[in-house]
């Protein structure tokens, strides 16, 4: 890799990063520190992992306050946010997407250095999560006016609307620390809940200059931001029993845990994204330089870090050997870089992640499967070369385990039930790459999949966007639904006032629409 630094990309200093938000102020941490590292430039095995900076290692203490904050805005559903003027809530949103967008080359360049991820998706991820801000200010204006009316049913008159459901912890995942937290905590809070949101171990620097964007926009509990290990922020938070919404993007277990710490579980409601273990499907008619292009993306974009992921490849047994050669020369191919070299292969940003994925190659070779591409498996100390893993079968950990790295195993299949099976016995069901012309093959088999997994990707690779598009899963792979549209509803609730249909009531809401003594019972709404 060419270690030269663009003037532009280079990190001035390190990165002493001693604030965090609570209560709408901006505070000044005293205690211990965790040290951030990068491990772009530490290629060999004797180079040094960079220090980027450090960040606060928060407390008890500290997790309880942000809880309090969050718990007396919410004010048990009296409090000024939740019950604020729509317009009211959205013009905050507003001023914080537009202070957001004024710190985008610093928290791009922190992307790169952080979980190294290359220069333009980072760019896009930083984009993608202004426009979503901004899809959803739009779809909250629509969900306002429908509910700017009144219903009668039965003698019963009734003004329906969706309302907040309390407090929210909020933990977002390393892979996408920008978008993929703020899919969950914007959504939350614009709706009228309060939050406490606690970056990923991975891309927490890259938080840091947003907290005067959220002091400014928000008024004071909010947004509370902290900072620190999970067991130590987020657990003691879960025991009190004072979240309503459990907020979620990582592993199941992690939810599992958090889950298990609530006293009243009843009571608490889970937004989760969690694992998947994608399958491309491919069949015997399939386009086969298409195929090998979407899968090539799908398996290796940003090393195959991401949920979305193909992470197991079956190929029909007729086109096997023309797809493995040519998807084995196109992933011999890649080169690995620096983030803002822009290639496909970047370093991998966990230390102990190179170990993880040779691990896992090894444990499949040990037990029949080859390694056929040429470059595949070559380790240095920031990077494992993807290994195309051929034949795969059942007993192997990379068969059973969401690698969430760059290992790619491959089975051959005759009977499409081989691939269904798979899909129908694993513990995940989020999505599918189906690959294929015929349409009397490809019907039934769509048929089947709809039922397994919630997206089935026709001739292209498994992803999450446009954001517009319902992003769930079945089994351990998802509670509740992401999108701008369906993010709104789960972290709410539809709530209303009813009244039996009669002159005396007729007259009370005439009288509260009239002289707006109410923010819920109004029939106005907001362009």
């Amino acid at each position: 890799m060419n270690q030269n630094i663009p003037t532009k990309y280079a990190l001035d200093s390190s990165i002493h990063h001693d604030t965090y938000l609570i209560d709408g102020k901006i505070g000044k941490w005293n205690g211990e520190f965790t040290e951030v590292i990068s491990t772009l430039l530490a290629n060999q095995e004797d180079d040094k992992y960079i220090t980027l900076g450090d960040s606060p290692k928060m407390d008890k203490k500290h997790a309880l306050l942000a809880l309090e904050a969050a718990d007396k805005a919410y004010l048990n559903g009296t409090g000024t946010w939740p019950t604020m003027k729509v317009y009211e809530r959205i013009n905050c949103m507003q001023k914080f997407v537009d202070l957001m967008v004024l710190k985008r080359d610093e928290v791009v360049k922190l992307l790169m250095w952080e979980i190294g991820k290359n220069l333009k998706d980072s760019e896009k991820e930083f984009d993608r999560t202004v426009d979503y801000i901004n899809e959803t200010i739009k779809e909250y204006k629509k969900i306002d006016r429908d509910g700017a009316f009144f219903h009668n049913n039965s003698g019963v008159r009734a003004l329906i609307r969706r309302g907040p459901l309390g407090v929210v912890l909020c933990l977002g995942p390393y892979n996408y620390p920008l978008n993929e937290t703020f899919a969950l905590l914007i959504p939350a809070i614009i709706m009228g809940n309060t939050a406490i949101f606690k970056p990923a171990k991975h891309g927490v620097l890259l938080i840091a200059p947003l907290l005067e964007a959220f002091k400014k926009s928000f008024p004071p509990g909010v947004v509370n931001i902290v900072f620190g290990r999970g067991r130590e922020i987020a657990a003691p938070i879960m025991e009190t029993g004072k979240i309503n919404v459990l907020a979620l993007i990582g592993h199941s277990s992690s939810a599992i845990s958090l889950q298990d710490l609530h006293p009243q579980k009843n009571r608490l409601r889970l937004v989760l994204g969690l694992e998947a273990k994608n399958p491309a499907i491919i069949m015997d008619d399939a386009d086969l330089e298409l195929t090998v292009n979407e899968c090539l993306n799908g398996s290796l974009s940003y090393n195959g870090q991401r949920c979305t992921a193909i992470k197991v490849i079956y190929v029909h047994e007729k086109i096997k050997e023309k797809f493995l050669k040519k998807f084995c020369d196109s992933v011999d191919s890649l080169k690995l870089g620096l983030p803002w070299e822009n290639t496909l292969l970047t370093p991998l940003p966990e230390p102990n992640k190179p170990k993880y994925i040779s691990e896992l190659i090894d444990d499949a070779t040990s037990k029949g499967a080859k390694i056929i591409n040429k470059n595949g498996g070559k380790k240095f100390k920031n990077f494992v070369f993807p290994a195309v893993l051929y034949p795969v079968s059942e007993d192997m950990d990379v068969y059973k385990e969401e690698q969430f790295g760059p290992v790619i195993p491959v089975i051959s299949f005759s009977d499409i039930n081989t691939p269904i099976n798979f899909m129908a016995n694993s513990n995940y069901g989020q999505q599918v790459s189906l690959f294929g012309n015929s349409e009397e093959k490809l019907g039934p088999i769509i048929d089947s999949l709809v039922n397994l997994v919630c997206r089935v990707n026709l001739n292209s690779s498994c992803q999450r966007g446009p954001d517009v598009y319902p992003f769930t899963g079945r089994k351990d792979s998802a509670v509740a639904t992401l999108s701008v549209h369906d993010a709104l509803r789960s972290f709410s609730i539809r709530t209303f006032v009813a009244s039996k249909d009669n002159p005396t009531n007729k007259n009370i809401l005439r009288k509260l629409i009239d002289n707006k003594k109410s923010n819920f019972i109004r029939t106005d709404y907001y362009l």
